[in-house]
């Protein structure tokens, strides 16, 4: 094995916590739909956590809903009450037998929750803007008492997750769903003092996360992960920008988050705003932060050498998702000097070998656009 590819594999400990990871490698979030209708933990769910398990430093989950109001995916987990504790535990209990740090990733859908899953029959958001989605049910906007009553439940999901034997929680900020709709221009019209200007805007996430932060202060006995995903800007005018996208992350950086996981489809892809600007985002952050966070870049990485190049650029971690899919055996690959052998296409007869959940199984080879199939 090269000296390169050995530093994929070289412990990382995050500075302030000092959890360590066994390596550079993180299974990022993917959506399974195969949690049971009441947010408790299938069997399905468990084996394929095991299966991921053995290899990555750390593994984050896909995500939970913090309330019944957040549910946004058929099948989704949740976290929204203490009931379902044993479940999660039997999910960080499965990743650490593995070897792995287990995180949680926590979440509100907002508007791009189905009504049909909620209890309310009405998606809620920061205003009644409507997703960019054709059809999309028109959202409600939270009132003063239910943003208060929501950054609580990110809090409570916290306590929960501390509970339930994780070693961190991710703060779901991207992908357009709540936490991303107060940030963004486009979601969040409101005039009051969670809407308006950049200012108003920034400050449900920064609620959210301080919350988050007072929890584990109060109820973590050992070292315990903050992190938070941000997607760095939206294509929508107006939409969230790169420059505001520095504001937020100065913001989560002071307030002494563990990490950022930026989330973007593929890594080097340049700016979704300027088709002149080729530059990656990811890089652009890492640059404008000086090493104050460390970040987990994600996109589009399939082979070790795909890992490498952007460990060269200063990135400490790398985030696997569809290639753990299709090659659950990636990092052990790599240890054994066998990097040649790494699959990155799904073969469409290897649902059972590789231990995919029949509900995520039928998603992925029904978007051969998302996951190259075979």
């Amino acid at each position: 094995m090269s000296t390169e590819l050995k530093s994929l594999l070289a412990t990382f400990t995050f500075p302030l916590s000092h959890i360590t990871l066994r390596n550079r490698i993180v299974m990022a979030p993917m959506t399974t739909w195969s949690g049971n209708d009441d947010g408790t933990v299938s069997d399905q769910e468990l084996a394929y956590y095991s299966k991921r398990s053995k290899g990555p430093g750390m593994i984050i989950t896909a995500c939970a809903y913090v309330m019944p109001q957040g549910k946004a995916f058929k099948g989704q987990i949740g976290v929204h009450a203490d009931e379902m504790i044993p479940g999660l535990k039997q999910i960080a209990d499965t990743i650490h037998k593995g070897g792995a740090k287990a995180v949680l990733q926590i979440h509100h859908g907002g508007r791009q929750s189905p009504p049909e899953l909620l209890p309310d029959h009405q998606p809620v958001s920061a205003s009644n803007i409507p997703t960019v989605l054709p059809n999309a049910a028109i959202p409600r906007a939270l009132t003063e008492a239910e943003i208060i009553e929501t950054i609580h439940a990110f809090g409570q999901a916290t306590r929960r997750a501390i509970a339930a034997g994780f070693d961190g929680v991710e703060i779901h900020g991207a992908n357009t769903y709540l936490v991303q709709q107060f940030f963004s221009p486009h979601s969040n019209r409101r005039d009051d003092h969670w809407g308006g200007t950049l200012e108003k805007r920034l400050n449900f996430p920064i609620a959210v996360a301080t919350e988050v932060i007072n929890i584990i202060k109060e109820h973590a006995t050992t070292p315990f992960l903050a992190g938070y995903r941000l997607s760095p800007e939206e294509m929508e005018v107006p939409g969230i920008t790169i420059n505001d996208t520095y504001i937020l992350v100065d913001k989560l950086s002071a307030l002494k988050l563990n990490y950022l996981h930026i989330s973007t489809m593929n890594f080097w892809a340049g700016s979704l705003r300027d088709a002149n600007d080729l530059r990656s985002p990811t890089q652009l952050i890492h640059k404008h932060l000086l090493n104050t966070m460390p970040i987990i870049g994600v996109g589009n990485i399939h082979t070790p050498s795909d890992a490498l190049k952007i460990t060269n650029t200063g990135i400490p971690l790398i985030a696997l998702g569809r290639e753990l899919l299709m090659e659950p055996n990636w990092v052990e690959k790599v240890e054994a000097n066998k990097a040649e052998t790494i699959e990155t296409t799904l073969k469409l007869s290897s649902q059972h070998q590789l231990v995919i959940p029949d509900k995520m199984w039928h998603g992925l080879i029904t978007r051969k656009d998302w996951l190259p199939v075979e």
